[in-house]
């Protein structure tokens, strides 16, 4: 009889259940020869398939260009309609709990601005949209937003949904200047990169975050 422990299987990844991930595509001209050397002709070329001339995030199976096995890049209108939602939904309750704690703004006195309970209610702004952006973003790729106009973020180098890390990156550079200046002006402009940027439309926070916007409808 033998005393050896029971083998028990190794636990699943976590990621390995995202059904949004990309899986490696199957080695050209079937299974690789023992080794794991590439059969004869089918080394990837130098600098494989991407845009910038090779996968610039270290992403991709082979040198890929990063966006194959994904759905399409999201249309920039549509992810300006979603980010309207976001901030509609957070907005109210940023009002709700601005006028509990007495924070308003636009209850000041003109002739004696308190600057104070400005940055206050713009400080508290920054902290709502993060913590709702990480959230969600780092749950199912989805605000409720994104979810509304069938949108996804996901990772650029594989397709899966951030982490809570990279959704706090993505999210700080978008929501932090808001608690001291040029809120929307920088909010329009790390968004509206989208419609200029190639090849993968990102706003300047997915760039941060290594990220990008699918429309998955």
């Amino acid at each position: 009889m033998s005393t050896d422990p029971p083998q028990y299987p190794n636990p699943p990844d976590p990621e390995d259940n995202d059904p949004f991930r990309k899986q490696p595509p199957p080695p050209p001209g079937g299974a690789p020869p023992p080794g794991g050397a590439p059969p004869p002709g089918d080394t990837p070329p130098p600098g494989g398939g991407s845009p910038y001339g090779g996968d610039p995030y270290g992403g991709g199976y082979g040198g890929q260009d990063p966006l194959a096995g994904m759905p399409p890049l999201a249309d920039s209108g549509k992810r300006v309609l979603a980010r309207i939602i976001d901030m509609l939904l957070v907005g109210i309750v940023v009002w709700l709990l601005t006028l509990l704690f007495g924070t308003n703004e636009y209850d000041l006195d003109p002739d004696e601005v308190e600057a104070g309970k400005s940055f206050g209610q713009s400080l508290l702004a920054a902290v709502l949209y993060m913590a709702y952006d990480s959230y969600f973003i780092s749950r199912t790729g989805q605000t409720l937003g994104k979810k509304w106009m069938g949108l996804r973020v996901a990772n650029l180098n594989d397709g899966a949904t951030p982490t809570l890390q990279t959704a706090l990156v993505r999210s700080a550079v978008l929501w932090l200047p808001f608690a001291f200046c040029c809120a929307c002006i920088w909010t329009a402009i790390c968004g509206g990169w989208s419609f200029f940027d190639k090849p993968y439309k990102q706003g300047l926070h997915d760039k941060a975050a290594k990220t990008v916007v699918v429309s998955v409808r």
